[in-house]
């Protein structure tokens, strides 16, 4: 028996029947859970607010050196 680790349910699963990267989704609360580890099986919560915020932070960064080369281009004009 394993527990999903964002709400805590028990879910039923047979490590023999389960293989590590499978995506299953918690029958309570719907979250996409990742098998990371088979015996015993071990569920990671897959969020997709985490992967919008690693988008929208190396936008930010991107914008940054965007920025510093402009900066850089100004200064040797002059």
């Amino acid at each position: 028996m394993v527990r999903c680790p964002k709400c805590a349910v028990e879910i039923d699963l047979d490590e023999d029947e389960v293989e590590e990267g499978e995506i299953l989704n918690c029958p309570e609360c719907e979250a996409e859970l990742e098998v990371v580890q088979t015996h015993p099986v071990h569920l990671n919560v897959i969020s997709e607010d985490e992967d919008e915020e690693e988008a929208e932070t190396e936008g930010d960064d991107g914008d940054m050196r965007d920025q510093a080369l402009e900066d850089e281009e100004e200064d040797l004009e002059e």
